[in-house]
């Protein structure tokens, strides 16, 4: 049986986690954000209880990172390493991914998305709302396909990428470790590390 999931993050993306989670049948036991503001505050149904102290205090097993930026994401999982937290993975039931596909501890697949055979998605990765990554593609970790993103087959993505919005890459292109593709750019030829590419052909 499925343990409770805590959810660290209350905003938007937030909000879209825990609607995957429950559209999946997890059970949610509460969310953590540091802006004490929140506090007190529910996220469809599920109740903000306070910062990341407090899952230190409950000392729950699982969660889920609900944190949209790759590089908070990744000091989040950091300075929660002492706590020994079981990450969990999800995709929303109306995605479609096939039986191969590889997803990683604490990754998310929001709703509409469709995931070709023998892909591999590493740790603490999402492929958010609507988008495709075709066959035999490596998303490694930290990574994050926005939005209406598509990935032709055989890409590569390194670690904490971000591929914007409505963006396209073609086959076999590789994207470097913490690059970033514009929103709507076509990439057609590889990305370097830390690079950030825009435009038809993206440059």
């Amino acid at each position: 049986m499925r343990g409770p999931v805590a959810v660290i993050g209350a905003g938007g993306h937030g909000k879209v986690v825990v609607a995957t989670l429950q559209a999946a049948g997890f059970p949610i036991a509460f969310l953590i954000d540091q802006d004490p503001d929140r506090r007190g505050e529910t996220v469809l149904g599920a109740e903000v209880i306070g910062s990341t102290d407090e899952l230190r205090r409950l000392a729950l097993r699982h969660a889920l990172l609900a944190v949209g930026d790759n590089r908070a994401r990744r000091d989040q999982v950091r300075d929660l390493a002492d706590l020994g937290l079981e990450w969990t993975s999800v995709a929303h039931p109306s995605a479609i991914v096939h039986t191969s596909v590889r997803l990683g501890a604490g990754s998310v697949v929001f709703a509409g998305v469709v995931i070709q055979p023998d892909v591999s998605i590493g740790r603490h990765s999402i492929v958010n709302t609507s988008a495709s990554v075709d066959h035999d593609c490596t998303l490694r970790d930290f990574v994050h396909v926005a939005p209406g993103a598509r990935l032709a087959g055989g890409v590569t993505v390194g670690d904490g990428a971000l591929i914007g919005i409505g963006s396209v890459v073609t086959p076999g292109v590789s994207i470097g470790d913490w690059a970033t593709v514009g929103a709507g750019a076509v990439v057609v030829r590889d990305v370097a590390p830390g690079a950030t590419v825009m435009g038809v052909p993206a440059r």
